[in-house]
């Protein structure tokens, strides 16, 4: 029993890193820009299969089905480096986004921009069913497909680098966040970007970095999970929609909040599937709901005040 609760432990704190950090990166962009990338589960299909398409290149001699990656693509340095081009490349694909779904619509009324995401996101979807078909690919880890033994408990390595690396650039982002000019600069910004601008803030390009930053977050995390679920271009609404939900119930505009709400739903999950694997994404989502229904900005959201 105790080396039960130990995998969906470790189980739990490696698919809630991966919540958290793309709970973080919807913050960034809400604290920033007060809009959302509603495509961000189709940028991690896409990274994801960008990242086996790397692997499969810097492979020497691989040889075959790509579908069929052999493990020894991974080894050495293939995988960081599959994983930071993926990153990039979806980075800049974010650029894209904000300059073409959301720019356009910024300081208009309504919120048309949830629809012009959508449809980027179904767009880029689509362009990835057209070069790489809807057939999952198994991507292998740098680590191989061998069991760490902890207490009794058989934990993948993949698992426990999926956690040390988000752990690791949650990290990162705080510090620039709080300590770092750019990171005073992107709070002003997100407090009021008309006197941001005044104080001699590039808004624009604040904005933009926010975006690529966030999607840049989306394509890592496909590249970390792949190994794990399999690479497909389906695989990111689930991961996506569960990243938000941890964002909405730490609180979107607290950054540590979302850190806390994604690991909250990865622990909450493993768990539940310990009991019933099916009652999963019902205990899940019950649970934001009750913590809505009680605190509507979330558990560490700040309070909206109307001005009268």
């Amino acid at each position: 029993m105790l080396a039960t609760l130990l995998q969906a432990l470790v189980s739990g704190l490696a698919i809630g890193g991966v919540y958290a950090l793309l709970a973080l990166s919807f913050s960034i962009t809400f604290t920033t820009t007060r809009t959302l990338n509603f495509a961000q589960g189709e940028f991690i299909g896409v990274g994801a299969f960008l990242g086996v398409t790397l692997l499969y290149l810097l492979a020497p001699g691989e040889g075959g089905s790509f579908s069929a990656l052999a493990p020894v693509a991974a080894e050495g340095g293939r995988y960081p480096v599959a994983a930071a081009a993926a990153g990039a490349a979806l980075g800049a694909l974010g650029l894209l986004l904000f300059l073409a779904a959301i720019r356009p619509f910024a300081g208009k009324p309504g919120m048309s921009w949830v629809m012009s995401t959508i449809g980027f996101g179904i767009i880029l979807q689509s362009l990835g069913l057209a070069v790489w078909g809807p057939a999952p690919v198994n991507m292998p880890s740098p680590f191989g497909d061998g069991v760490i033994r902890l207490g009794g408990a058989g934990v993948r390595p993949q698992e426990v680098a999926v956690l040390v690396v988000a752990v690791l650039l949650m990290l990162a982002l705080d510090i620039t966040l709080r300590r770092t000019r750019l990171g005073k600069a992107m709070r002003a910004v997100a407090h009021d970007p008309a006197v941001a601008a005044l104080m001699g803030i590039p808004v624009t390009a604040i904005m933009l970095g926010a975006f690529a930053l966030s999607s840049a977050l989306a394509g890592l995390g496909g590249v970390l999970v792949a190994p794990i679920a399999s690479a497909s271009l389906f695989m990111g609404m689930g991961i996506a929609l569960k990243a938000f939900s941890g964002a909405i119930l730490g609180g979107l505009d607290n950054p540590r909040g979302c850190i806390f709400g994604g690991f909250a739903l990865g622990l909450l999950e493993s768990g539940v599937a310990l009991w019933q694997a099916q009652w999963r994404e019902i205990a899940v989502f019950l649970i934001i709901i009750l913590v809505l229904a009680i605190r509507p900005n979330g558990i560490f959201g700040r309070r909206a005040l109307d001005k009268v």
